[in-house]
């Protein structure tokens, strides 16, 4: 029960306390860019969720005879095969997704976030912690994801599509006249900025109590 206790706990961090998006900041640059839609934000999410939870294990199962020195070079290794997994995946049974996300795929070898979690956490902790850690990382950063790309689509066009069916719309008056600016790279800035805000309000009452 101590260990379900613990993993809860390594879970609740990645999603809150140290959400990659909101508090640490890291892998903004790919959140940005895919989050013009909500439905690229679904695939991206799950793809690096995969690959933290995945290489976050594997560096976990190996890091007792992980020479120190050449850590970071294995580490990208690891990350690398589990992103090509995601990538040949995608290109085989999402090729619109894969399509719309381009490049972003294979750059999730690069992004900070994986391998900020793999050093920082799996590299000195148990496997059982280390996927708890991936998944409450990968949570909390497809959460953010997921908000942005819903915010930038339904304000910036005037509906969602999901599947090639629209689930949600604002009128036919709306979609005419959207602010186009928010599926443009300044309006994820914004939409970013807000949220921001919105979390030192939040943080803000806290301490206040």
């Amino acid at each position: 029960m101590s260990n379900l206790k613990v993993a809860w706990a390594d879970f609740k961090n990645g999603l809150v306390v140290e959400n990659p998006l909101l508090v640490l900041m890291i892998g903004l640059c790919s959140a940005l860019a895919v989050s013009s839609r909500l439905e690229n934000t679904i695939f991206m999410g799950v793809a690096a969720t995969f690959v933290l939870v995945c290489s976050n294990a594997i560096v976990s199962l190996i890091k007792k005879v992980t020479p120190p020195t050449i850590r970071i070079p294995i580490f990208i290794v690891i990350i690398a095969s589990f992103v090509t997994i995601v990538d040949l995946s995608m290109k085989g049974y999402f090729p619109a997704a894969y399509e719309r996300l381009g490049v972003w795929i294979p750059l999730i070898v690069v992004n900070c976030m994986i391998l900020g979690r793999a050093e920082a956490f799996a590299y000195g902790n148990s496997i059982f912690r280390s996927v708890a850690d991936g998944l409450g990382i990968g949570a909390g950063y497809t959460m953010v994801l997921m908000i942005m790309g819903f915010v930038r689509e339904l304000l910036g066009s005037g509906k969602i599509i999901l599947f090639d069916s629209t689930v949600l719309s604002l009128g036919s008056a709306y979609i005419k006249d959207p602010i186009r600016i928010l599926v443009f790279f300044p309006g994820a800035f914004l939409v970013f900025g807000f949220l921001i805000g919105a979390l030192n309000i939040v943080r803000q009452k806290r301490e206040q109590k």
